[in-house]
């Protein structure tokens, strides 16, 4: 899944928004971004500490993808308005690193996950995100591309909390048994797919900016 390099078929739904908040602070949006970041893991976490919480899944996917909306919107509305601006950029960034850790923190500490899985799917998403902007960092161009973007990451922390959800729903136990031997849940397989993708796609920007640099040392 490589979502980020289409994030403009999404603005049918983002601009008309945006034009009407348009008198609205960017950083205010970015703000509400963040704090429905931080419910969504509070509510992954807790749903899997009482069987009677576990409708926090749906709830949790739910602010995901509400919180990712509001991720596109503080950029489209600083666009709209003229705000746009280097210090905005900056905090916007800032903000979607600790959204990340909120949401998949929240996973990687739930009864759902295993610990070291959390632990190496945060440590894929951080390289993720830091080869993108490192790139832009020592002077070579800004990388969206890869495996694993950020809009790949809002949309599966949406589909697969919804996915174990409707498992427990249907009587099943949320967990898939590999090879009778290892059982995984729902959520554990996203977050392994965080930590093998995540860092498969560190790996492939951090050779693509190491090309762009050498492209740039020979002009």
């Amino acid at each position: 899944m490589v979502l980020d390099g289409h994030r403009s078929k999404a603005d049918f739904a983002i601009t008309p928004v945006a034009k009407k908040l348009i008198n609205v602070n960017p950083n205010t949006i970015s703000w509400i971004g963040l704090i429905l970041a931080f419910i969504s893991g509070l509510l992954f976490y807790l749903s899997g500490e009482k069987n009677e919480w576990q409708w926090m899944l749906l709830a949790g996917a739910i602010v995901v993808l509400v919180s990712g909306y509001f991720d596109a919107l503080d950029g489209k509305v600083a666009k709209l308005a003229g705000k746009a601006s280097k210090k905005g950029d900056y905090l916007d960034h800032v903000f979607d690193r600790y959204a990340d850790m909120f949401m998949i923190g929240g996973v990687a500490i739930s009864t759902w996950c295993n610990p070291y899985i959390g632990m190496f799917a945060l440590v894929g998403v951080l390289l993720t995100s830091y080869m993108g902007t490192q790139a832009q960092a020592v002077g070579a161009p800004r990388l969206y591309a890869g495996l694993l973007g950020r809009a790949d990451r809002v949309v599966l922390s949406t589909l697969f909390p919804i996915i174990l959800f409707i498992s427990l729903c249907l009587g099943n136990t949320g967990y898939i048994n590999f090879f009778d031997h290892v059982e995984l849940s729902w959520l554990e397989i996203m977050m392994l797919w965080f930590a093998v993708i995540g860092n498969l796609t560190a790996i492939q920007r951090a050779i693509v900016t190491w090309r762009n640099m050498s492209k740039m040392e020979k002009e």
